[in-house]
């Protein structure tokens, strides 16, 4: 029996009852990193909305490095805008201990607002 073009280049089949099916196997990532809360929404936009990029990404085993990688770019930005507008907006310690309830809403609501930014700035590009 003749060599398929699938075995010509070094690919195997298993048998599987009456059927012979391809061994197929994704790439190994060389790094395995953790992806936290902004890198696992991005996973959710990109299985949702994106299928082709996703499936590229899978396939070639750049998923979890790409994921992880946004996931650090959209932390950064996130810590970096809170800072930003609790010094715009002079919700200080003081404040805290003063009125907490207020110093709480205030928080929320800058909180609030760096989550959206972030969210349409890098999770959904």
């Amino acid at each position: 029996m003749a060599k398929t073009i699938f075995e010509e280049m070094g690919g195997a089949y298993v048998r599987q009852g009456d059927y012979l099916l391809p061994c197929l196997s994704l790439p190994v990532e060389k790094e395995n990193k953790p992806v936290g809360v902004w890198g696992q929404r991005h996973l959710r936009y990109l299985k949702q909305h994106r299928k082709a990029l996703y499936t590229n990404l899978l396939t070639s085993g750049k998923l979890n490095s790409y994921l992880a990688d946004i996931d650090k770019q959209a932390e950064d930005m996130f810590l970096r805008l809170i800072k930003q507008m609790v010094e715009r907006e002079s919700v200080t310690e003081q404040l805290k201990t003063e009125n907490q309830m207020e110093w709480v809403g205030r928080m929320n609501n800058i909180r609030s607002r760096v989550m959206e930014i972030v969210n349409e700035e890098i999770i959904i590009k």
